[in-house]
C-alpha cells in the first residue's frame, strides 16, 4: 500500500509548473479546503472504535490524495476549457490516469493495480472532480464499476486477462440503460441467444458513459426471456467484436469530454466464457455495482460543488463594490456559510457511506443518501458562486459555470434522485 502510493507520489513529482497565486480565467485557485486539511491518522482507539474524525486519513490516503491534487492542478487544469469546447477528451488525460495508476486504485498488485482501498477510490474521485468532472467519472466507472464487477465476480483466467489490461490500457464501459430501460433498468430489451458455446446478443443501449473510447463493455443481455429479470446476464464484449456498433456521442449539457454514446448488438457471438458470474445473476451484480457506485457519484458530485467554492471565494474576497469586499456583506456571508455548512454536510455523508463499504456494514441507505444529497447540492452550491461572481461567473472564459453545468447530471444519472429518496424510504420502512 505505501509503495503504491509512493510510486503515485513520484509520478507527481515528475510534473512542472506552479499552481497560480491570483484568480485569472480557469485557474485553480491557491489556498483550497484551507479549512479542512485533513491530517493523517493517528489509529488512535477507544475499546476497540475508532475515535478519530472520518476526514482523518491513514499516511497512504493522505498521500494519494495529495499526488492526485497535484495531478489535477497540473495536467488537467490546463485542457478542461479545450475539452469542454470540443466535447473530448485529450488522450493525455487518458494516459496520464493510466501512468498514475488511478485505473485501478483497488485492484490487486499482482494484477498491476494500486492495491488501494474503496475510500482512496472515493479521495481520488473527488480530487479529480474538483477540476474536472468528466475526466473524475470516466476514473469512477472503470474503479467503482468495472474493476469492482470483474473483481468480484469474474474467474481467474477474467481477473487475470482484464484486470491486467484495466489497470495499464483499457478503458472500461458498462452498458445497462436502454430507450425503454432508464430508471426501471430490468425492462431492458437486449437479448443473449444461447448457440453451442457462445451467446449471440442482439439489442441496443443509450446513454453508456465511456463508449467512444472504451476497449471492454459489461453488456447486460437477458439470456431467458421467460424468467423476466431473472434471466439478465453480464457479458464481457471486447471493442473490437464483429455486430457490435458505436453510435455518434450526445451533445450533452455537461460533462462534455465524457463521451456518452448508444450502442447497437447485431449477432455479436460472445463465447460463454466470458459470461461474468453466473447466467441470470445479472440483475444482482447490476443493484450491487450501483450501490457502491452512488458513493463514486457522491464524491464526484461532492468534488464539483467543491471545487466551484474554492473558486469562487477568493473572488469576492477580492471584489469590491460600495467600497468594501463583498465577502463583507452580512447577507453574502450569511449565504457562505450556509454553503459550507452543506458542503461540510455532504462530505461527511459520503465519507462515511465509503467507511461503511470497507468495514463490511450495510450502506445502501447511507450510499443513497450521500448521493442524493450531494447531487441535490452541487446543483445549489454552483448556482450561488455564479450569484456570486455575477457577470463574469455567467461567462466561459470562468471554470463556474462549467461547474453549474457539470452538477446537473448527478440528480439523474446511475439512480435519479427520486430513486434514491424511495430507496431511503424502504431502509427506513425496514427498520421500523
Amino acid at each position: 500500500m505505501v509503495g503504491a502510493a509512493v510510486r503515485l507520489l513520484r509520478g507527481s513529482r515528475l510534473l512542472t509548473g506552479n499552481v497560480p497565486t491570483c484568480l485569472s480565467s480557469w485557474n485553480i485557485p491557491p489556498h483550497v479546503l484551507k479549512y479542512s486539511q485533513s491530517k493523517a491518522s493517528l489509529n488512535l482507539s477507544n475499546n476497540g472504535l475508532s475515535s478519530v474524525p472520518l476526514q482523518t486519513f491513514t499516511k497512504e490516503e493522505l498521500m494519494i490524495k495529495n499526488s492526485v491534487k497535484k495531478f489535477a492542478q497540473q495536467q488537467i487544469a490546463p485542457l478542461v476549457s479545450t475539452m469542454d469546447k470540443n466535447s473530448e477528451m485529450d488522450k493525455s488525460i487518458i494516459q496520464g490516469l493510466f501512468q498514475q495508476g488511478l485505473m485501478g486504485v483497488e485492484v490487486d498488485t499482482k494484477y498491476g493495480g494500486t492495491g488501494a482501498s474503496f475510500f482512496t477510490s472515493v479521495l481520488v474521485i473527488e480530487e479529480l472532480a474538483k477540476v474536472d468532472a468528466s475526466v473524475a467519472v470516466l476514473c469512477d466507472i472503470q474503479n467503482t464499476l468495472i474493476n469492482k464487477l470483474i473483481g468480484k465476480h469474474g474467474t481467474e483466467e477474467q481477473q487475470a486477462t482484464y484486470l491486467t489490461q484495466l489497470t495499464s490500457e483499457k478503458v472500461g464501459s458498462f452498458c445497462l440503460s436502454e430507450a425503454g430501460a432508464g430508471s426501471d433498468s430490468f425492462a431492458l430489451k437486449t437479448r443473449a441467444d444461447k448457440n453451442g458455446d457462445y451467446y449471440v446478443i442482439n439489442g441496443s443501449k443509450l446513454w453508456i458513459s465511456n463508449a467512444e473510447y472504451a476497449g471492454l463493455f459489461l453488456v447486460m443481455a437477458n439470456a431467458d426471456p421467460a424468467m423476466g429479470y431473472k434471466g439478465i446476464t453480464c457479458f464481457l464484449v471486447d471493442r473490437d467484436t464483429e455486430g457490435l456498433h458505436i453510435g455518434k456521442p450526445e451533445n450533452k449539457m455537461g460533462l462534455r469530454a465524457s463521451s456518452t454514446c448508444p450502442l447497437t448488438f447485431e449477432n455479436v457471438k460472445v463465447p460463454e466464457t466470458n459470461i461474468l458470474g453466473q447466467v441470470g445473476h445479472g440483475y444482482k451484480y447490476a443493484i450491487g455495482g450501483l450501490n457502491e457506485g452512488r458513493i463514486g457519484i457522491a464524491a464526484q458530485m461532492l468534488g464539483v460543488a467543491q471545487g466551484c467554492f474554492d473558486y469562487t471565494i477568493p473572488y469576492i474576497k477580492e471584489r469590491v463594490q460600495f467600497g468594501k469586499r463583498i465577502f463583507d456583506f452580512q447577507s453574502l456571508q450569511h449565504q457562505v456559510a450556509h454553503v459550507a455548512t452543506q458542503l461540510e454536510a455532504a462530505r461527511l455523508l459520503t465519507y462515511n457511506s465509503a467507511r461503511l463499504v470497507e468495514a463490511g456494514r450495510p450502506f445502501i441507505k447511507e450510499a443513497s443518501m450521500a448521493k442524493y444529497y450531494a447531487s441535490e447540492i452541487a446543483g445549489l452550491v454552483t448556482s450561488k458562486c455564479i450569484d456570486w461572481m455575477g457577470g463574469v461567473g455567467y461567462t466561459k472564459n470562468y471554470p463556474v459555470e462549467k461547474f453549474f453545468r457539470d452538477a446537473k447530471i448527478g440528480t439523474i444519472y446511475e439512480g435519479t434522485s427520486n430513486i434514491q429518496l424511495s430507496t431511503i424510504a424502504r431502509s427506513i420502512d425496514a427498520e421500523y
